[in-house]
């Protein structure tokens, strides 16, 4: 079975404790944790924060390049905030991929303005290559309707930091493969409190959980 783990939250920080995902040419730093906090095992794959994120201060461009107030653009409304790239081979593509199958299953289910409320935003970790264009090419066979956000690379990671997300700026190997390294966090924001209070590690959070927990998030509930 899966592992899944769940945090006891006691830091500001203490989502990163997820561990940096390597996407490219891996290197040794790859499973090493960002920071250390307590875990224990249990049969879920949200974990609930004790201490809510601020929603990130963010402003850069959409896959239409037109600027993208993440505040006000998503305010009162449910969000799942992810930071990767389109040139990511593996943990990426599934994450994405996973929230938009979950999204496809519970058009069945849920009636289609809870489901429409939803955002899903895609913040870039390698704006050099990922014009809007790109982005918009990329997310679009995902789900049309998923957000992707590109701008320079120091306000990206800045905003990330504040999530407790650790992201490094692409390096160019010598065989000129790149590595990207960003943490796996996928983060929920409640539409009523517009904080980030649920965790799910991306490599690991399935389509099935998605499913699952969406319809609680899109609430405010917890999952």
């Amino acid at each position: 079975m899966r592992k899944k783990t769940a945090l006891a939250v006691t830091a500001l920080f203490a989502a990163a404790t997820l561990t940096l995902s390597a996407c490219g040419t891996g290197g040794a730093d790859s499973d090493q944790p960002v920071a250390d906090v307590s875990a224990q095992a249990q049969d879920k794959a949200a974990t609930v924060l004790d201490r809510p994120f601020e929603k990130p201060d963010l402003v850069l461009k959409d896959t239409k390049g037109k600027e993208f107030d993440l505040r006000e653009r998503t305010k009162g409304k449910p969000v799942l905030m992810y930071f990767g790239y389109t040139h990511c081979p593996d943990v990426c593509p599934l994450t994405m991929s996973n929230i938009a199958d979950a999204k496809r299953r519970l058009a069945q289910k849920l009636p289609k303005d809870e489901l429409a409320a939803l955002q899903v935003v895609f913040v870039t970790t390698d704006p050099e290559r990922d014009t809007p264009a790109e982005l918009g090419k990329w997310l679009k066979a995902q789900d049309p309707s998923f957000i992707g956000l590109t701008g320079d690379f120091p306000t990206i990671q800045a905003s990330a930091r504040t999530l407790g997300i650790s992201i490094d700026a692409p390096k160019k190997e010598k065989d000129g493969s790149v590595t990207s390294m960003h943490g796996k966090q996928v983060i929920a924001f409640s539409p009523k409190s517009d904080a980030g209070y649920v965790l799910y590690n991306g490599e690991e959070a399935t389509a099935d959980d998605y499913v699952k927990d969406l319809p609680k998030i899109i609430k405010g509930e917890n999952p």
